[in-house]
């Protein structure tokens, strides 16, 4: 592991303690799917339509494949990110408007209706900027 990498974990487990303790819990919950270590996170693959980050564990939906499954991967490091930068504020500031934003049926209408992205919204839009800052790779069918 590298110092880089190692500071990110410690970073997760302090600073970020409140997200990563729920990360840890829903990670347990899914002990039993698949598993692999992103850039010293922690990914689930799990039936669920949507993916989520929570402290240093990322939910990527197992439906994905391709360039826009590593695009979401992408995303979601940068929600990672987010977490080690904001701390105890991350729930507040982007988790619960994130969480409201992709599942509540009237902004799924808004957005179909108006022909608005997804990552358009502020915790989208810079999760897909420190994913690519971070990784040196695009998210690129996240627009």
């Amino acid at each position: 592991m590298s110092f880089r990498r190692f500071g990110c974990t410690v970073l997760q487990c302090t600073w970020g303690i409140l997200q990563t303790l729920a990360g840890g819990a829903m990670f347990l919950v899914l002990i039993r799917r698949e598993h692999f270590i992103y850039r010293g996170c922690v990914v689930t693959e799990w039936k669920r339509p949507q993916s989520a980050s929570v402290g240093m564990f990322v939910f990527l939906s197992d439906s994905l494949s391709g360039q826009f499954r590593d695009d979401v991967l992408i995303h979601e490091y940068g929600h990672t990110i987010q977490s080690l930068i904001l701390g105890p504020l991350y729930l507040p500031v982007i988790a619960l408007p994130s969480a409201l934003w992709c599942m509540t049926p009237r902004f799924e209408r808004m957005r179909r209706d108006n022909g608005i992205s997804y990552y358009s919204f502020y915790p989208e839009r810079w999760a897909n900027t420190l994913g690519e800052k971070v990784t040196g790779n695009k998210p690129e069918l996240l627009q």
